[in-house]
């Protein structure tokens, strides 16, 4: 029932025109709201494999955390046309080690979600690395 609920929050944030929206809104709106929803949904993903990929570099008792607002929609598209349910979102995130909430590297991520549902990573691209405290 919740991934269903995530494929359709997806396909009623696609018909909006939320795409390349990189501005920080201070007013709450539907668009807004979709979104936020939809990346509360998709952060248990996003964080399982952001540990996958950070885990080796970092320490056996690291996870990163994702923090679902400050993860910056760059796109959204439809894989199989118009009213197609095969749907990829492109966002870039800078994941925090989540006690200090100190970021620790930069990254973009592409997933695509279809019905049935299911969800997957299908690209993911380290862009930066931060310098990390000693304590790490």
């Amino acid at each position: 029932m919740r991934k269903v609920l995530i494929v359709f929050i997806l396909s009623l944030v696609l018909t909006s025109s939320f795409q390349h929206s990189s501005a920080k809104s201070t007013e709450d709106s539907e668009e807004l709201r979709l979104q936020d929803m939809l990346m509360n949904m998709l952060a248990p993903y996003i964080e399982k494999d952001l540990t996958h990929f950070y885990y080796p570099k970092i320490s056996k008792e690291f996870s990163p955390h994702v923090t679902p607002w400050e993860i910056n929609v760059i796109e959204t598209r439809r894989v199989n046309g118009f009213r197609g349910f095969i749907l990829e979102i492109t966002f870039e995130i800078e994941p925090t080690d989540g006690g200090h909430n100190i970021s620790i590297g930069k990254d973009r991520m592409t997933y695509e979600i279809s019905y049935g549902p299911e969800i997957k990573l299908i690209h993911h691209t380290h862009l930066k690395t931060y310098t990390l405290p000693p304590e790490y």
